[in-house]
């Protein structure tokens, strides 16, 4: 990308925040700046999670920012299981976690400090938006309306989830990242429990649609939902309180999730970033370290190349091919836990060790209990893990291959 361009990055979240950092430091004489339509400080969402492997490539991009994203995220190394009135540990890798509001918050300092122009409450929607910058970045979002202007060429398609999840916050800190199952009348109902600070977690709570109607959230207000929610989830939560989010009628936010892919990533000077671009399921923890290693990308491509379309038909093929394993790790993820009285009857343990390995696309065509038998072989032969490995992607693709020529 030539010298001194004119860059629109429109949805002020971490993907675009950062790629300006990145295209900053290239070349300060960049013409950069984020529109985003929401006042500062209103970003939805608690806490982010992310592992050391992201804080890598950070420290590479921009050594500052990634310093101040480290000094204020939070650690933790096991993973805690809690199945009715059973409870198991698993010691893992270390994760981190971070307020979203304060990753906005590094990241809009560390742009603006650099030069970038950051504009909130700057909602852009003209159909003449790609001729106002040598380069217009669309980071606003799985509904982002730049794409939607243009959803055929990009081809872009939503598969819908079958789970209802609400995305809720906590004032209990939990030491451990957290899963609680519990078992009601209608079904098993859980959450996914993290903290990103020294006050607060992230508190994920998902069910089937049968359980979600059943115990009545469908029709609960977001105080009535909380109020249940607290009493159902008790023992994980220590008497703390759930916080939410509530809509402009005081409904709660239950969503099906959305699995976002498009077939090209960019148009003319028009290029797709981070959830514009493709989602993965929450249960795989690695949406906003997507979002950034697109940016990284994407910065990549255009200081490696002087020409816009090679530099952008570089970067998409680049993700598209990196993301593909994530994507069916993630869609294999989500389809553990619709299919969870599967495996919700084992024994601690056991389940835990399936949790672990819900990414897997051979685990939903063994049975589980023999799934776990070979898994733990494989962890003390070599051949069985070599073959494991070559496996585990063939499957992926097949069954990837005979589900897309099953929507045409």
């Amino acid at each position: 990308m030539g010298a001194s361009v004119k860059v629109a990055c429109v949805g002020g979240g971490p993907a675009a925040l950062y790629l300006s950092i990145l295209l900053k430091r290239q070349d300060p004489s960049h013409d950069i700046t984020v529109h985003e339509r929401n006042p500062a400080g209103s970003t939805y969402g608690w806490g982010v999670t992310y592992w050391g492997g992201l804080l890598d490539k950070l420290r590479a991009g921009d050594p500052e920012s990634a310093h101040a994203v480290v000094e204020h995220s939070v650690r933790w190394s096991d993973g805690i299981a809690h199945v009715g009135d059973r409870t198991t540990v698993h010691h893992g890798d270390e994760g981190f976690g971070i307020g979203r509001h304060r990753l906005l918050d590094i990241l809009t300092r560390r742009a603006r400090s650099l030069g970038v122009r950051v504009e909130f409450e700057s909602e852009i929607t003209a159909a003449d938006m790609v001729s106002y910058a040598d380069l217009v970045v669309a980071g606003d979002g799985v509904h982002s309306g730049l794409r939607e202007r243009h959803a055929g060429h990009f081809g872009t398609e939503v598969a819908v989830g079958r789970n209802k999840y609400i995305w809720l916050g906590t004032s209990k800190v939990f030491d451990s990242f957290t899963f609680a199952f519990v078992e009601t009348a209608h079904g098993w109902i859980w959450c996914y429990g993290y903290r990103f600070s020294d006050e607060r977690s992230t508190c994920v709570v998902e069910c089937s649609p049968e359980t979600w109607t059943g115990l009545g959230l469908h029709e609960a207000s977001e105080a009535e939902s909380l109020a249940l929610l607290e009493r159902l989830f008790a023992g994980p939560l220590d008497g703390h309180r759930l916080i939410g989010r509530a809509q402009g009628d005081g409904s709660a936010q239950w969503l099906n999730f959305r699995t976002l892919t498009n077939r090209t990533w960019h148009r003319d000077n028009l290029v797709l970033l981070g959830d514009a671009a493709h989602t993965t399921h929450y249960s795989i923890g690695a949406g906003t370290t997507l979002a950034l290693e697109d940016a990284l990308a994407l910065a990549a491509a255009l200081r490696g190349s002087p020409l816009l379309e090679p530099a952008l038909d570089a970067y998409g093929r680049e993700r598209r091919s990196a993301l593909f394993s994530v994507q069916s790790a993630a869609r294999y993820s989500a389809q553990w836990y619709e299919n969870l009285p599967r495996y919700i009857r084992l024994d601690p343990p056991q389940m835990f060790a399936l949790l672990g390995q819900r990414h897997s696309p051979l685990l939903p065509h063994i049975p589980p209990q023999l799934y776990y038998r070979i898994d733990r072989a494989a962890e003390q032969l070599e051949p069985l893990r070599r073959m494991k490995r070559w496996l585990g992607p063939r499957v992926a693709r097949t069954l990837h291959a005979r589900t897309r020529a099953s929507r045409q």
